[in-house]
């Protein structure tokens, strides 16, 4: 067995305190953490990334250590720290998710399925569609900055060596999620009211003609304009999550 230099082992311990946080943020960060991505590349990623970061936090990493600090339970606090953070983010994506399901139901697609692994399940296409240009848009927005910045931040917020606040995370695990579900709702507000407004109508003229089979002759309607209403503000609402997504970011930990 080879010996490693103090001064080395010393710092390897730092960069796996460091490791631990940043890798555990980066497997639940949108784009950097999909399921649909092979687990070595992820795991390639966030090693890269706590490289590139180490010069930036080594010094936290290193001053725990120097106080006395366990590093089996260290890199498990930062773990726990880690995947608190980046499910919080995971959670505020979701309301794209969510406005994608909506969309698909009101123009009557909500049958047509494909499996999405960042949802470990069967999803709607249109929702499938809306999160990977939800990503490639806060890519070009540059707001995954603004999630790689939140990383650097978080060690004023949470100091290394110390549980996270439980208590103060879940309070905003539930205010994440009720951010998320109102805004899911906003993003998809066009298609509810088209589908209201189609439904009534449909019922009307059903009422109107009995006779006649008024919702095979409309869903090709409903179909054609919920999708054409899509079309026309999808741009929109890609937009205002974005900026959204961006806002909750710069608000801080």
């Amino acid at each position: 067995m080879i010996d490693l230099p103090a001064d080395l082992e010393f710092q390897v311990s730092a960069f796996f305190i460091v490791f631990a946080r940043v890798g555990a943020v980066l497997m639940l960060l949108p784009v950097f953490g999909e399921d649909s991505i092979p687990g070595r590349i992820r795991l390639m990623i966030a090693f890269a990334m706590s490289a590139a970061l180490y010069g930036a936090l080594g010094e936290p990493a290193r001053a725990a250590l120097q106080g006395g600090a366990v590093l089996p339970v260290t890199v498990f606090t930062e773990l726990l720290t880690g995947l608190a953070m980046g499910m919080i983010v995971k959670i505020l994506f979701y309301a794209i998710s969510i406005a994608g399901s909506i969309v698909s139901m009101q123009v009557g697609l909500s049958s047509a399925v494909i499996f999405d692994p960042a949802q470990s399940g069967q999803a709607p296409m249109i929702s499938k569609f809306v999160g990977i240009a939800a990503a490639l848009v806060c890519m070009g927005m540059q707001v995954h900055h603004l999630w790689l910045g939140a990383i650097i931040n978080s060690y004023h917020s949470f100091p290394i060596g110390g549980l996270p606040p439980m208590q103060d995370f879940a309070q905003l695990a539930i205010a994440a999620v009720e951010r998320s579900m109102t805004l899911g709702i906003s993003l998809a507000a066009p298609l509810i009211v088209y589908g209201i407004v189609f439904n009534v109508a449909l019922g009307l003229a059903a009422r109107i003609a009995p006779a006649i089979q008024i919702f095979f002759i409309a869903q090709p309607l409903n179909i054609l304009l919920g999708l054409s209403i899509f079309a026309a503000t999808a741009g929109t609402m890609l937009t205002v999550f974005a900026t959204t997504m961006g806002d909750a970011m710069q608000g801080g930990w």
